[in-house]
């Protein structure tokens, strides 16, 4: 069974999207606060180590980048100007110039949404714990809010059309994702369809192994890169189970082996073992593709809804049984 390589190896894309080239010019003009920075820690991974460093000076400090010279870039990521250029290109501008200006416009009117605050969203061991407070629900929100930005509403209707044709939705993710298939899992049995949720790597490989086509695979992995939902979801593909992947990098291994793919935009920075944005991230897309298929299954759905409520409202506790 193949083992993933780095996320170096994954196949071009962009976010929300299979395996394609760089968002075109004219739908940057509408483009999100931030929503370069966005696309550029998407692509990070799969960046050579040159670019990588270029990548990650924007991400950190894009207002610096927009007042820096392409030279002074280049030495300070310590690299030349042609490697600059080449990163530009990869993130789909023209040049550098063209970066620059519109790193500019976005950082406006990022501290116009902010009110001129500069809210960072590493956690510092002097922060406050009002600070604290203030950072990650600020990383939640933009995690959200660039995740719905980004993502690609013709992609989710194949995964919502896919999901509402099959007779089985299997679902598999370990670690943090495995709360999030859970979830969907939990989702999906509400209104009656047939869904399981799988963290165990034997399970998750058997699950598949008798999975047909008509059923759907999805396999939710932040890194794209977790090997036990990558080998999971290449046996489904090979049963001719429709694959969905959900991940925060386009280009990461799991779309390889996914015949769709979604993907959040979450940046996990100081305690990313906690899994915080991204699993906020990752749930939103979950709900979105939910309520998409509750809509197209609106009458079932309803029933569905109303029998499940009816068998869970004697459990809750009754107000003359509250302590006073």
């Amino acid at each position: 069974m193949r083992k993933p390589t780095s996320p170096e190896a994954g196949g071009a894309g962009t976010a929300g999207a299979t395996r394609t080239d760089a968002a075109p010019q004219e739908t940057r003009k509408e483009a999100t606060p931030l929503s370069t920075v966005v696309r550029v820690r998407s692509l990070l991974p799969s960046l050579p180590p040159a670019e990588r460093r270029v990548a990650q000076r924007v991400i950190d400090d894009p207002e610096g980048v927009a007042n820096s010279t392409i030279t002074e870039l280049a030495q300070t990521c310590g690299t030349s100007e042609t490697t600059v250029i080449r990163f530009c290109r990869a993130i789909g501008f023209h040049g550098y110039p063209e970066l620059r200006l519109t790193l500019a416009t976005e950082a406006g009117r990022a501290q116009s949404a902010t009110g001129g605050r500069v809210i960072g969203s590493d956690i510092s061991p002097d922060d406050s714990l009002e600070q604290i407070v203030e950072k990650v629900t600020f990383a939640d929100a933009r995690a959200v809010e660039e995740t719905a930005a980004q993502l690609d509403i013709k992609m989710l209707e194949q995964v919502v059309d896919a999901i509402v044709a099959a007779d089985r939705v299997d679902v598999y993710g370990v670690g943090a994702s495995a709360f999030v298939a859970k979830d969907f899992q939990q989702k999906l049995h509400r209104i009656g369809r047939v869904c399981y949720a799988w963290a165990d790597a034997h399970i998750m490989l058997t699950s598949a192994a008798v999975l047909k086509p008509g059923d759907v695979a999805i396999g939710i992995s932040h890194s794209g890169a977790t090997v036990e939902t990558i080998d999971a979801l290449e046996v489904a593909k090979n049963r001719g189970a429709t694959t969905v992947a959900l991940t925060n990098f386009p280009k990461s291994p799991i779309t390889e082996v996914a015949d769709l793919v979604l993907t959040t935009a979450a940046r996990e920075t100081t305690f990313r073992s906690g899994a915080t944005a991204s699993r906020l991230a990752q749930l939103t897309v979950v709900d979105c593709v939910f309520v998409g298929v509750a809509q197209r299954t609106y009458g079932t759905t309803r029933k569905a809804l109303e029998a499940t409520y009816e068998a869970v409202r004697g459990r809750t506790v009754r107000p003359d049984r509250r302590r006073r």
